[in-house]
């Protein structure tokens, strides 16, 4: 199955590219590019999805794996705990940082 892609918006990430190319900004550009590399990866591998919700979930499930990379924390356990709270009908674990949550309590 082909997708039309002439429809398709233009992909956001060679439109960072473009901006932070122009920019001057290359340690931005190689951390972006770093960022982007799985889902790139995902894509070319796989053969996209087929819906505009299958497209939000992808993008929403590689956010969240991008972010708890990014703050050293384990993935399994947050989409663990994710899962169990959907399940007891609780609002899902906070993406922020432990530390920034304390702070913010604290106000």
């Amino acid at each position: 199955m082909t997708r039309d892609r002439s429809t398709e918006e233009p992909c956001a990430a060679k439109v960072a590219c473009t901006v932070l190319k122009t920019s001057g900004e290359s340690d931005l550009l190689a951390e972006f590019n770093r960022s982007i590399r799985p889902g790139v990866q995902w894509r070319q591998g796989s053969f996209g999805t087929q819906s505009a919700e299958g497209s939000r979930f992808v993008e929403s499930m590689m956010t969240v794996v991008a972010t708890l990379k990014q703050q050293k924390r384990n993935v399994l356990a947050y989409l663990t705990a994710a899962h169990e709270a959907a399940l007891r009908g609780e609002a899902a674990p906070s993406l922020l940082p432990a530390h920034k949550m304390e702070s913010q309590a604290a106000a």
